[in-house]
């Protein structure tokens, strides 16, 4: 590895001229799927997001859609150079700006990312003639999770939808989630049948739950919406569409998965339905336990066709493929192969009814549950002709299940990347999977594969994975990641530096690089995670935590040479962020370990070090603009019309992040290490919890952890989401120096042995804190240094 760093590393450049990969499968159901907009349409908006995106550089290309370019069904791209202009020809419009990312990634060296953007023009630089020509592996780049809409989109307006259309286009994205608004014409489809506001009040979940309402898992908490929520997501999907639609993307709309308002049994009393049980906790009547209306019944399909129909009304038309998840995390009333057959044609009917054309897009989230043996899940695959429905293997990079149902039956499906739940932030990936998933894929047996997808349930995190996944739009094969990597860093950063691509190298051969499933990333993290003491707090940790920290050298040592650089100050707090919560977890088991073993001065001392660190990562993370709570309640507020609205947005706001319920039932699940969510929601809870072991270490008693889950419930957690108080929606401070002080202070910390240690403690589960307080008792010297490294530093800072 080390040898790496000393090499001299050259940007390879594709060869001019054509090239693609072998077409894989071909579906004739699916050939009208096709964008219909006209190609001058498509070249203006592929100009207009150059514009945007270049400013007054956008001069230097020209863009022209030609559907003829290319593999039929597949996309492509050609650049040639002519009289100083980059003539950028694509099949679409997305097409076309997929292109214009090639150019500017490959020979201005720009970046383009959530996280933000590197776009230093080093002038104008000719494509070499003939030109070059790219086309896709794969008929479709499919993007969001359903889940998305409410954990990352839920407060965006029209600038920051713009901003993200734009970012999906210049990744050849051309298969959206479109999901926004369809409240408003739920509202139509249920109030001409017959059913009242108040039954659709009751129903309707709060903005930031409505993704979980709209699957059928819980209904009306943080509910009502107002009308002008309602109306103004309306507006919104409208200008969403028709920026989608500009570009030559075909939109995913909703279609009727069976779930019903409860009035609807009121105004219809003969109608054939069931109630679902509870889904993750909810089991209050009032949020719980949806209506499912019976496949059979008539107005299953009635109801499914007048959705379709009164959507294609309002938006002009749909482009044909619609999404829906009858029994996403929820089990089927019946395991009988007819009833889940009777289901999926049931759904499939009522998008039929309302559209001849239409297609199904489904989940296969579903059947990683136990209920859906081989029999019942061929059962709904195939209740669809074969064709007309889309999997989406959603978590390919992890649990691919395309080999265990055959090829889902034989449909059509994309392979997806998942990656993240709940919006999580930690440094986190599966590098080897998605650089040869894809062509395992491709290369099964009879494989239906059809393309590639962008699944994750929360954006705003970990931009090098997503940004890798998807030049898998073109590979020939798998790459060499230490290059990629490296050119990562340059390209990222707009100024390279050895020590820095170093530390990307050791971040992609450690924590990017999971073998391990690690389904539970999101979980027991320190200081997201809920205080307890028994079983214990233990993380899942597949990596090196010592190659993790050493990356955190790297990139603190060059931190003078790239300060300029946004996106470079924003990763350099992101790994100080991960080290800190590598960190966390030490201090507590040490903590744990005295108090187990009632030692009252050295638990005093390192319940002493555990606060201080969680308020230097409040610190840390209050001094960068991607890491502020307060910028997420301030777009709360931001669609609010009046102050009662304003209120609710910020409960929405605040519950999603901490409690997820009204009394805790997903717990921390959408955890967020954000400035002032760290220092007035996760400090109390865990200086209340440090207090009530001092009290019970003082007094010879037991921890009653029953006890403190209703104390911190009561005291911290409810009262938090009620709460109203301001956060600053501006950084606090100089990153770089915040970085600079906490390295100084805490590096001598990540020298302990514990971290040599922790990668095996992990693994054991429940047994976590047996392992390790066995191994501190028979190793006293690992935190007597440590406490006095902590107390030397303190004093000389």
């Amino acid at each position: 590895m080390m040898s790496t760093r000393c090499a001299v590393i050259l940007f390879l450049l594709f060869a001019p001229g054509d090239r693609h990969v072998t077409a894989s499968v071909e579906f004739p159901t699916l050939d009208h799927l096709h964008t219909k907009v006209p190609p001058d349409i498509q070249e203006a908006a592929v100009k207009a997001l150059a514009t945007r995106a270049l400013g007054d550089n956008a001069k230097f290309f020209q863009f022209k859609v030609d559907s003829e370019l290319g593999v039929p069904n597949r996309d492509s791209f050609k650049l040639q150079t002519v009289q100083n202009v980059i003539h950028v020809t694509g099949t679409t419009g997305v097409a076309a700006a997929w292109g214009l990312q090639y150019y500017l990634k490959h020979y201005q060296g720009f970046h383009f990312s959530w996280g933000g953007d590197q776009k230093t023009w080093r002038g104008f630089r000719p494509v070499p003639d003939p030109g070059i020509k790219i086309t896709s592996n794969d008929r479709f780049r499919y993007y969001q999770n359903v889940c998305t809409s409410s954990y990352s989109f839920v407060w965006w307006n029209w600038t920051r939808w713009e901003r993200e259309i734009d970012w999906m286009a210049l990744n050849g994205i051309n298969l959206p989630l479109a999901f926004t608004g369809q409240e408003a014409i739920w509202q139509k489809v249920y109030l001409k049948l017959g059913l009242s506001q108040k039954d659709l009040d009751e129903h309707f979940a709060g903005p930031a739950f409505l993704a979980w309402g709209r699957m059928g898992n819980m209904r009306g908490f943080g509910g009502p919406i107002p009308q002008t929520w309602l109306d103004n997501q309306l507006k919104l999907q409208h200008q969403i569409l028709r920026r989608m639609r500009e570009l030559g993307m075909l939109p995913v709309l909703p279609g009727f998965a069976g779930h019903i308002p409860e009035g609807f049994t009121r105004v219809y009393p003969n109608v054939n339905c069931t109630r679902l049980g509870g889904w993750a906790g909810f089991a209050d009547p009032k949020y719980c336990c949806t209506y499912l209306l019976d496949p059979n019944d008539p107005m299953f399909v009635k109801v499914g066709q007048a959705f379709i129909e009164e959507m294609s009304k309002e938006f002009n038309g749909t482009n044909h493929i619609y999404n829906a998840d009858t029994f996403n995390e929820m089990t089927p009333s019946s395991g009988a192969l007819s009833y889940i057959s009777g289901a999926g044609k049931a759904v499939f009917k009522g998008m039929e009814s309302g559209d001849p054309q239409a297609i199904w897009l489904m989940q296969a989230w579903l059947f990683l549950s136990s209920f859906w043996n081989a029999d019942r899940a061929k059962a709904l695959l195939t209740s669809v002709p074969q064709g007309r429905m889309i999997v989406l293997d959603l978590n390919a990079e992890r649990q691919p299940l395309y080999e265990q149902l055959d090829s889902f039956a034989g449909q059509p499906f994309i392979w997806c990347m998942l990656h993240n739940f709940g919006g999580v932030l930690g440094l986190q990936g599966q590098t080897e999977s998605v650089n040869k998933g894809p062509f395992k894929a491709r290369a099964y047996p009879n494989s239906s594969m059809i393309g590639i997808g962008l699944t994750p349930e929360g954006i705003n995190q970990n931009d090098v994975i997503y940004e890798f996944m998807n030049e898998n739009i073109a590979r020939e094969k798998p790459v060499n990641t230490i290059t990629w990597f490296m050119n990562y860093a340059d390209r990222r950063y707009g100024i390279s530096s050895l020590n820095v691509q170093t530390g990307w190298i050791y971040l992609m051969h450690s924590i990017y690089n999971c073998t391990d499933r690690h389904d539970d990333f999101s979980n027991n993290n320190i200081p997201t995670q809920r205080p307890r003491l028994s079983p214990p707090i233990k993380p899942d940790v597949w990596y090196d935590p010592k190659v993790v920290i050493a990356a955190w050298k790297y990139f603190v040592s060059d931190s003078s040479k790239l300060k300029s650089s946004d996106l470079f100050r924003y990763d350099l707090v992101d790994v100080t962020r991960q080290v800190l919560q590598l960190l966390g977890l030490q201090y507590y088991t040490i903590m744990i370990t005295a108090y187990k073993s009632k030692n009252a001065t050295l638990f005093n001392t390192t319940s002493g070090m555990f606060i201080e660190l969680l308020t230097d990562m409040d610190t840390l993370l209050s001094s960068d603009q991607h890491f502020l709570l307060g910028a997420w309640i301030a777009d709360a507020h931001n669609m609010a019309e009046s102050e009662a609205e304003r209120k609710l947005y910020e409960y929405n706001a605040r519950n999603q992040v901490t409690l997820w319920g009204p009394n805790g039932e997903i717990l921390d699940y959408a955890a967020k290490q954000w400035g002032g969510l760290v220092g007035k929601y996760y400090l109390p809870r865990w200086l209340l919890f440090i207090n009530q072991l001092k009290e019970a270490l003082s007094k010879g008693q037991k921890f009653n952890q029953t006890a403190f889950n209703k104390n911190v419930f009561s005291q911290v957690e409810q009262p938090f989401t009620f709460d109203t108080t301001p956060f600053p929606v501006q950084p606090q401070g100089d990153s770089v120096q915040v970085v600079r002080t906490i390295f100084k202070k805490y590096f001598p910390s990540t020298r302990s042995k514990f971290f040599k240690k922790l990668k095996q403690f992990t693994p054991h589960g429940k047994k976590y804190m047996k392992y390790a307080t066995r191994w501190l008792k028979k190793n006293p010297r690992v935190i007597n240094k440590l406490v006095e490294k902590w107390q030397r530093m303190n004093t000389r800072l």
